[in-house]
């Protein structure tokens, strides 16, 4: 199908990208203004925010308890923005429709950022927080069964890279990672997948700009070739948790998600594979209000529940 129709008006309302270098604190003073206010957010049972002590240091953590009750586990949620963008605000919203249409208590996870924090600062603090919540007396998932990592975007490449620090670690109490739309090669060669050419201009994120975007991360010490910087690059991926990777029709980055997908799978690791017809990159963050997109939520839940 094509693009859809209140993603293809969205795109073209974009303004032309700014010229000369990108201004990380401008970018996020305007990703911060789209915050919707507390009273218009949806509401849950619970939603607070504490500091998780972990080896890396301090990290603020926001803990999403759904009105169906705590559920039997937790998703440790890692927002997208390209590693220099994002915060526990501009993804409440993910965060908040995760935890209820899972019913499972969310951890969103406020890790450093590009390019202040070199790499693997905000690394380590997902991984950290993953193991607090696992291991600490008072933290959220004592008791529960379900030990998920979840993320979109750049997210997404922390939730598999953490899946595979648990792993070599032997740290086996992550039970499912979630990867929406994930960036898993940051090379970016045009000529590895098709989709970075198919998809390259007018469709939101535009190839030519993933460059640009992401080095505000590799240029502080983040290797593309490095495997927890590119999960593709893992050359063993058996023992690794279940995978749900979701990606969109018209995304730049569909093919590699996908290939991932096909590469777990291949290593015995159960994994499903799902695209969204007529989606670009972002829709979960940015076009989840629109019911075939918000059913990510829902096959989100069933893959929980599955497997």
């Amino acid at each position: 199908m094509p693009l859809h129709p209140e993603i293809a008006a969205f795109v073209a309302g974009l303004p032309a990208p700014p010229e000369g270098p990108l201004d990380p604190v401008a970018l996020r003073a305007a990703d911060e203004a789209h915050v919707a206010p507390p009273a218009e957010r949806l509401p849950l049972h619970a939603v607070e925010d504490v500091t998780a002590r972990t080896a890396s240091g301090d990290v603020p953590v926001r803990i999403y308890t759904p009105a169906e009750a705590g559920g039997d586990g937790v998703i440790v949620y890692f927002h997208g923005g390209a590693f220099f963008l994002g915060s526990l605000g501009t993804h409440d919203h993910v965060a908040r429709s995760l935890a209820k249409e899972t019913g499972l208590k969310v951890v969103s996870v406020g890790y450093r950022l590009a390019p202040e924090s070199a790499f693997p600062a905000g690394l380590a603090d997902c991984y950290g927080v993953v193991r607090w919540v696992a291991e600490e007396g008072g933290s959220p998932a004592r008791g529960g069964t379900t030990l998920a990592v979840a993320g979109d975007s750049s997210g997404g490449t922390f939730a598999a890279a953490v899946a595979a620090m648990a792993h070599d670690d032997g740290f086996d109490r992550i039970t499912h990672q979630i990867l929406y739309y994930p960036s898993l090669d940051l090379d970016f060669d045009t000529g590895r997948y098709a989709s970075l050419r198919e998809n390259a201009v007018g469709y939101g994120l535009e190839t030519a700009g993933l460059k640009p975007f992401n080095a505000f991360y590799t240029g502080s010490g983040a290797d593309p070739a490095d495997p927890l910087v590119s999960p593709l690059k893992r050359t063993d991926l058996t023992g690794l948790p279940p995978a749900l990777v979701v990606t969109g029709e018209y995304d730049p980055l569909r093919d590699e998600g996908e290939l991932y997908g096909r590469r777990l799978r291949e290593a015995g690791v159960r994994a499903a594979v799902s695209r969204y017809a007529g989606a670009g990159h972002g829709f979960v963050q940015h076009f989840s209000w629109i019911p075939e997109y918000h059913r990510v939520f829902e096959e989100t839940r069933d893959f929980l529940r599955r497997n």
